[in-house]
């Protein structure tokens, strides 16, 4: 049986149990973590973050307990590796793109222009070694236990002051974003910056920026950016797959029984599975939710769309010089997708809608 249905078998068993687990529930914890997180609230605290912990609690009867705090709480938004490296937290869930300072190896893990999308990416991480490779990295890099926690599908490109669907369109356009597309989208001729989440709204309306680029479709809704950026911008080129990580300190990590370690493992893939799902469908909705509140949905023009995913490959070759790390990561990748090559012919067998009205 695979760990994701040994997860899955897991969780049937203890709903099944539910005396059990409110018996265990008022029992103490044999560990109590605190978990370090880079948002203040919505899709990817509820969906990721707090998810996570609520399976954790189940999937070891109580005893492993999670208290989940929101950015900026227990360190820096944008550092909370570091957080639970220093022991601050015993656990984190943090975009390991925002290490790329350190070792630019974490955009590959984190998703860029020139990534696979979120269904490949998924394959890769639980079928064609990608996960061993992200743990291994994280230990041997950063001295942190690590693995995926959370998977987003492709970003919105942006939420926009004004409108964006050519290059010419980006020049000198004042964006916030992070990772790779930093120095990508100056490349295209943008102005970009990079700031903690919490701060962009009041960027946005104090016209600090021009426009943001944050997460999917969805997790856009509860910022509010439509409120105040009239255009959607799609597809999100700059991100075509965003996975989260669960970083958990050394020491915390061994004093687990390997029980619950395991436990711990199986839940950060069952959330995983159960974001990307619960993302794809709630997107769709939100495309409808923008268009009733007034925005004005643009789709890209395919030179921009062929100019991201160019420079990001070129990017990447630039970063695997010198870095061994990150030239075998995306030697994976690469073999990976290649893979795939002809993956669309025989998986993708979506037609046009018909119309009704001509029968």
């Amino acid at each position: 049986m695979s760990p994701f249905k040994k997860g899955i078998a897991t969780i049937a068993l203890a709903a099944s149990m539910t005396g059990g687990l409110m018996a265990c529930a008022a029992l103490a914890a044999e560990h109590e973590w605190k978990m370090a997180t880079t948002v203040t609230g919505g899709p990817l605290m509820e969906l990721g973050a707090e998810a996570f912990a609520e399976r954790v609690s189940q999937m070891t009867e109580g005893r492993v307990e999670i208290e989940v705090f929101p950015a900026g709480t227990l360190g820096k938004a944008l550092d909370v590796s570091t957080t639970v490296k220093r022991g601050v937290a015993e656990v984190g869930h943090t975009w390991m793109g925002y290490d790329w300072g350190k070792d630019k190896t974490t955009v590959l893990f984190g998703g860029f222009a020139g990534s696979m999308d979120s269904e490949r990416m998924l394959h890769w991480l639980y079928q064609g070694g990608g996960q061993e490779l992200w743990t291994e990295f994280r230990q041997d890099r950063f001295g942190l236990v690590s693995m995926p926690l959370f998977m987003r599908p492709a970003e919105v490109f942006l939420h926009s002051k004004k409108p964006v669907s050519t290059l010419e369109d980006l020049q000198g356009l004042k964006m916030r974003t992070a990772g790779a597309w930093l120095e990508i989208s100056s490349e295209l001729g943008a102005s970009p910056v990079t700031m903690a989440g919490g701060e962009v709204y009041t960027s946005l309306e104090r016209g600090t920026i021009d426009a943001t680029e944050w997460g999917s479709l969805y997790e856009n809704v509860s910022p509010g950016f439509y409120q105040i950026a009239k255009y959607v911008v799609v597809p999100g080129v700059h991100q075509p797959v965003a996975p989260y990580e669960l970083v958990i300190n050394d020491a915390a990590w061994e004093a687990l029984s390997e029980q619950d370690q395991e436990m711990v493992r199986l839940a950060a893939e069952l959330v995983t599975f159960e974001s990307w799902m619960r993302l794809g469908n709630e997107d769709a909705k939100a495309l409808k939710f923008y268009r009733e509140n007034g925005n004005e949905v643009i789709v890209l023009e395919d030179e921009v769309k062929d100019a991201a995913k160019r420079l990001g490959m070129e990017w990447a070759d630039q970063q695997a010089e010198g870095n061994e790390w990150f030239e075998r990561v995306l030697t994976s990748q690469r073999e990976f997708e290649s893979s795939w090559s002809e993956a669309d012919s025989y998986r993708k067998m979506a037609l046009p809608p018909q119309d009704s009205s001509s029968n």
